[in-house]
């Protein structure tokens, strides 16, 4: 479980291609990662395989390439890192399980006083989540959505802080992003879809 506060943004130093799908290097500032751990990487929540001062290693098999844009990934990627939320930490965000629903297009992004405003594509059963002001999940950023400005498409919008600290900043129209929906709307759209059934 994360929050979608990204805490660092690590570049990644090496891509091998392996059996199962790929195998990254990943330079950060932790220093004191554990084997075994879960960090979510542009959103997607992957197993730590190897681990030093500075560095880690994950993979990503050819399920979770087809479904994210890590099979996208070069060295000298930058992507947002967030460690696995630990019982008693503040949960600034929302609920986030770094399990990527689909991959989102940028329309468009557009300075707006002081405020970076992204239009992204989704996916039609991601859209069905959104409202406004709800929560959405953007290469592991917690976000909020700002407007629906259309069917299937979302607006969010970063503020300075955000454009510092996460990659939000560097995203151009054409960029693919990983998108996770709002696991209490797919819990309520779950419990009403039969009854929205019988109702027609």
């Amino acid at each position: 479980m994360f929050t979608g506060l990204v805490d660092d943004v690590g570049v990644v130093e090496r891509v091998e291609r392996t059996d199962a799908g790929r195998e990254f290097r990943v330079r950060c500032r932790y220093d004191d990662l554990a084997l075994g751990e879960s960090i979510a990487c542009d959103g997607a929540c992957l197993t730590v395989r190897e681990c030093g001062a500075g560095w880690f290693t994950v993979a990503a098999a050819f399920m979770t390439l087809e479904r994210t844009s890590l099979g996208e990934w070069s060295a000298g990627r930058r992507v947002n890192l967030e460690r696995a939320l630990r019982v008693g930490d503040r949960l600034g965000g929302h609920m986030v399980q770094g399990h990527v629903d689909g991959i989102g297009t940028v329309r468009s992004s557009t300075l707006h006083e002081d405020a970076l405003l992204i239009d992204v594509a989704v996916p039609d059963d991601i859209d069905a989540l959104l409202v406004p002001h709800g929560s959405i999940t953007l290469d592991g950023v917690s976000l909020t959505v700002n407007a629906l400005p259309e069917p299937g498409v979302v607006q969010v919008s970063i503020i300075e802080y955000t454009r510092r600290h996460t990659t939000l900043g560097d995203r151009a129209p054409g960029d693919r992003v990983n998108v996770e929906g709002d696991v209490i709307g797919k819990y309520v759209r779950r419990i009403v879809a039969p009854y929205q059934a019988t109702s027609t």
